[in-house]
């Protein structure tokens, strides 16, 4: 059996997605309404991952993704600190879907993300042509200056 599910984050990028889970296939961008993207989920090394925080009249873009159901235990182990939530998204020809996402409750004082953290999340959203204006919005979000390695590491997409 397999379960959409909406990545709004990290995971929009197909390379980090499908290295997670390699059933993954991408359906399509799709629209969810009354939420935003913020840095404001707590992570290990002290700085903000993406999280959806509700907003009346707020968009959040992303892309759906069809999955093994089985892996959804999977993806829960690697989105640790974040639970799963079934949301209603809207794919690009107007059709509603359910899709499963998610949402932390481990929120950091210091909304801003690591500058590597924050371009996979725009490459993610450049291959697959969400909005310019949603991206102009993704552009904006904060990060921490001097912050393009993961683990140390130069971060190269």
């Amino acid at each position: 059996m397999r379960v959409l599910y909406f990545a709004y984050g990290s995971n929009m990028l197909s390379e980090r997605l499908c290295s997670r889970i390699p059933s993954a296939k991408a359906i399509g961008r799709a629209l969810l309404e009354d939420w935003v993207v913020v840095f404001n989920k707590r992570s290990k090394d002290g700085t903000g991952k993406a999280n959806l925080v509700e907003k009346s009249g707020a968009v959040t873009w992303g892309v759906i993704y069809e999955i093994n159901v089985q892996d959804l235990e999977v993806l829960d182990r690697v989105e640790g600190g974040y639970k799963r939530l079934t949301v209603h998204v809207q794919k690009s020809g107007g059709d509603e879907v359910e899709a499963t996402t998610y949402i932390s409750e481990n929120l950091t004082d210091d909304p801003t993300a690591h500058r590597w953290y924050k371009d996979m999340i725009l490459s993610g959203a450049h291959e697959h042509n969400l909005p310019q204006s949603y991206i102009a919005y993704l552009e904006e979000l904060p990060v921490k200056s001097n912050s393009n390695s993961e683990n140390g590491r130069t971060h190269k997409d």
